[in-house]
């Protein structure tokens, strides 16, 4: 049964690759979300980050990350890779670059 450990591998990573797709269309999907808030933001003149917003998200991830099993030091990196990514298209839209 010299194939059954290269079965095993092609079978994981598909099941990661099918989870990598799932993750790029929910981010997607969260994007889609916080254009919207960036819209909203720039119509009416507030503020593109709110650091009190970010630091309950922050608890709240960290939080989801411990009950599974996830380092919340890693899920709370992702975060703030993500709001980063957030913040500059809000503050482009903010400009007046509807592209975004």
């Amino acid at each position: 049964m010299p194939d059954a450990p290269h079965t095993e591998l092609v079978e994981l990573r598909q099941s990661i690759d099918n989870i990598d797709a799932a993750l790029i269309h929910l981010l997607a999907e969260r994007f889609k979300f916080t254009q919207k808030v960036g819209v909203l933001k720039a119509r009416e003149g507030l503020a593109a980050s709110d650091p009190e917003r970010e630091r309950e998200q922050v608890a709240r991830l960290r939080r989801l990350a411990e009950e599974s099993h996830l380092d919340p030091e890693f899920a709370e990196k992702w975060f703030g890779f993500v709001v980063a990514e957030v913040i500059h298209h809000h503050e482009r839209l903010a400009g007046g670059d509807a592209a975004e």
